[in-house]
């Protein structure tokens, strides 16, 4: 044999043995056998191992087995410890540096980080020597302490300025990782997956357990991360290309091998924090709204625009999107103005959004929005994902590629253009090509219906949708703007629709009721001689949402 052609061969003698190996032990036994090896790496392979372990029975890891220095950390002893970020691997020999994040407290999972150079894989190891450890731990009890692994891991990179490595990503916790654009700071996570989010079978948390990363080169523009998806139902192999910029990208293919049939599957899941602004401002509190993103987004195949302003509901919410092909779907935070949140410290203003980007077709499925009721601004309450309408079978494999982009990516100068809607198929050739903008929702807000600053209550509830940019900015002289409304489990009892001044802003004001023990859903756009000049705005409303605390 050749010296590749017996590389190869030990390559597949170790996904053979991983195959056989109990679960417990294959993981370990494997890497250390392909590190020794110097055995190849690729996706491809990555793929072969993570379709054969779906095979073996699944074992999750246990708390006990941490020594117990780690295993009773506290939280806050956790966040006392940081990577050393003169000892950063890469560092100074690329654009690019990783740190670790150590074990302890709620970080208790292990992973493992391998080096890829070549196509060769090796591990990456950590000793207490890389951390520095603050109050209240005591340095002296971690010398000469032997890592077990880590936690996960961050990666920076130049992003806000040429001379500064800012942190670019993290991934940390199950599969969940976060990435900023240029001026963000830390809001929303993603997933690599969620597994019967909301169901009756109980959520499932699939885990990253190993990451292999590409050793950036000297003048690298980009980063490729390799992963291992593990839990009782699907195991995985995903890829990231992670690109920084004013919008962060990550390329993701997801390749799923199911162990069991699951009964809703969430691709490219989102996380985040929704728990309050001008709609239901029931909070004791000085600022005037606090949330990581308010909205979710939903380009159809065809063009068209939803936008669902986000509640934090008085009991558990899930709502569902049909759509076939969906073109884009994401968590935004569009309000952009520190004067509308007035936190100083947490400057929710400059938290990301995130936009999903399916690559092929995705075919028929939901977009599926979660909310969950929560008092507290530290719990993430909003989950959005797609489900596909055919659920996966044990033996099934799925594979999805999409990108994800982390920034303020609906910003003045970076306007998505989209194909007009409602156009006859009898239009002429010429006017088939034409490109516009449809208007947004930039506000809402809501309160007791019927006139305004009267005493006592009555069953309306008054909603107040602000429009701008768009069609709205260059109307005809004889442009008549009207509202489209649909409510369904509720009656529409008065409408109007005006522009606030000079201004390019239309408001949209809604009295409404509920006619139904359920959730009442409303929908409205602007047209002009029925042209659409809005995306379509969405609410949910039950009674209760607006009690005071």
């Amino acid at each position: 044999m050749s010296r590749p052609s017996i590389t190869l061969f030990i390559s597949w003698m170790i996904l053979s043995l991983f195959a056989c190996m109990p679960a417990s032990s294959a993981p370990d036994a494997a890497r250390d056998m392909v590190a020794n090896a110097d055995a190849p790496f690729s996706f491809d392979l990555l793929s072969e191992v993570m379709e054969a372990r779906a095979k073996a029975p699944y074992e999750a890891p246990s708390r006990d087995e941490l020594p117990e220095i780690l295993s009773s950390m506290t939280y806050d002893e956790h966040r006392a410890i940081r990577h050393d970020p003169e000892k950063a691997y890469w560092k100074d020999q690329s654009p690019f540096e990783m740190q670790a994040f150590h074990l302890g407290g709620i970080f208790w999972e292990t992973v493992r980080i391998y080096e890829v150079t070549n196509e060769k894989v090796k591990p990456v190891g950590f000793s207490s020597d890389d951390f520095i450890y603050r109050e209240p731990l005591d340095p002296a009890d971690f010398e000469d302490f032997v890592m077990p692994g880590v936690a996960g891991f961050r990666l920076a990179s130049p992003l806000n300025s040429a001379d500064y490595k800012d942190e670019l990503v993290s991934f940390i916790g199950a599969s969940y990782f976060r990435a900023l654009g240029k001026g963000s700071l830390y809001g929303l996570s993603a997933r690599g997956l969620a597994v019967n989010t909301a169901t009756a079978a109980g959520e499932e948390f699939p885990r990253f357990s190993d990451f292999y990363i590409e050793k950036p080169t000297k003048d690298a523009q980009d980063i490729t991360v390799y992963a291992a998806l593990d839990s009782k139902s699907v195991t995985g192999a995903y890829k990231f290309v992670i690109t920084p910029g004013e919008d962060t990208t990550m390329d993701v293919t997801a390749r799923l091998y199911f162990r069991k049939d699951v009964a809703r599957l969430g691709v490219a899941p989102l996380t985040s924090m929704y728990l309050y602004s001008d709609s239901n401002h029931r909070f004791d509190d000085y600022r005037g709204r606090v949330h990581d993103s308010d909205g979710l987004k939903i380009i159809r195949a065809n063009g068209d625009e939803l936008w669902r302003s986000l509640n934090n509901p008085q009991t558990l919410a899930n709502s569902y999107f049909a759509e076939n092909n969906v073109k884009a779907f994401g968590l935004m935070q569009r309000n952009r103005d520190f004067n509308q949140y007035q936190d100083a410290e947490a400057h929710y203003e400059r938290r990301p959004s995130l936009l999903v980007e399916p690559v092929g077709e995705w075919g028929k499925g939901t977009v599926s929005l979660v909310e969950i009721p929560t008092e507290l601004e530290i719990n993430d309450n909003i989950v959005a994902f797609w489900t596909p309408s055919d659920a996966p079978k044990a033996g099934e494999f799925r594979e999805y590629s999409y990108r994800l982009s982390w920034g303020d990516i609906e910003r003045p100068d970076h306007e998505q253009d989209v194909t007009q809607m409602g156009v006859s198929d009898t239009i002429s050739p010429e006017k088939t090509d034409t490109k516009k903008t449809f208007a947004r929702v930039i506000g809402l807000r809501g309160g007791m219906g019927g006139v305004s600053g009267t005493v006592g209550k009555n069953p309306l509830r008054k909603f107040v949708v602000d429009f701008e940019g768009g069609q709205l900015e260059n109307l005809p002289e004889d442009a008549d703007v009207k509202s489209v409304i649909n409510i369904s489990r509720g009656d529409l009892v008065h409408t109007s629709l005006s522009r606030i001044g000079d201004s390019n802003v239309w408001r949209l004001v809604l009295d409404a009721k509920t006619n139904s023990d359920k959730p009442m859903e409303m929908n409205a756009y602007l047209e002009n001689k029925g042209e659409r000049l809005s995306e379509i705005w969405l609410y949910q409303w039950r009674t209760g949402d607006e009690k005071r605390h």
